[in-house]
């Protein structure tokens, strides 16, 4: 009898230790899967203020530019795509087809010497360029976040808690587009 009640105890001891390793592990996936979120807030707050700077900067231009209607026409439907997405992966297409945007936009003024020495326009490229910095930051803290949790679910004991719990894999990182890893020719021109 008294074996059988050691028995009992050891494994009564050995379920409530797993028991606990699970839900401290199951916890810990929790407060990771919230970190994740909380990151994707901040990269939404950098993406809407600079959707929010955009219209002014459009506007600028279009002063300036009004041949270059299809330029500021891409700007102004790629703002809306973004606005108007409500993944966080919408959100980051979306994002990457209003980067594409901006680029040729940025291409236009520089066509235009006059845009680029206009006070309001100087001021707005600084709010926007300060933003991208913003943007950059934040994309980098929620790929860093995303990275930890899917660590975390794939790593022992975790993946058993992960599925026990429901705990999937996040792929919803910003990536590069590779156009954008292409270098730009420089060509020096001497009088």
């Amino acid at each position: 009898m008294k074996i059988f009640l050691v028995i009992l105890a050891v494994v009564l001891l050995l379920v409530l230790l797993v028991g606990g390793k699970l839900v401290g592990i199951r916890n810990e996936l929790v407060t990771q899967r919230e970190a994740i979120n909380a990151a994707w807030a901040q990269v939404d707050v950098a993406l809407q203020r600079r959707a929010d700077l955009i219209p002014n900067l459009v506007e600028t231009v279009k002063g300036f530019a009004k041949q270059e209607q299809a330029v500021i026409d891409s700007v102004t439907k790629a703002r809306a795509a973004l606005l108007g997405a409500r993944t966080p992966q919408e959100r980051i297409e979306a994002n990457t087809a209003l980067d594409s945007a901006l680029g040729r936009l940025l291409v236009v003024v520089e066509n235009y010497p006059q845009i680029k020495s206009n006070e309001n326009f100087l001021r707005l490229q600084d709010e926007l360029a300060g933003t991208e910095n913003r943007i950059a930051v934040e994309r980098r803290r929620y790929n860093e976040t995303v990275q930890r949790y899917n660590t975390s679910i794939e790593l022992f004991p975790n993946n058993i808690a992960a599925a026990l719990f429901g705990f999937a894999r996040n792929d919803a990182y910003f990536r590069t587009d590779p156009a954008s890893r292409q270098v730009p020719a420089v060509k020096f021109v001497t009088p």
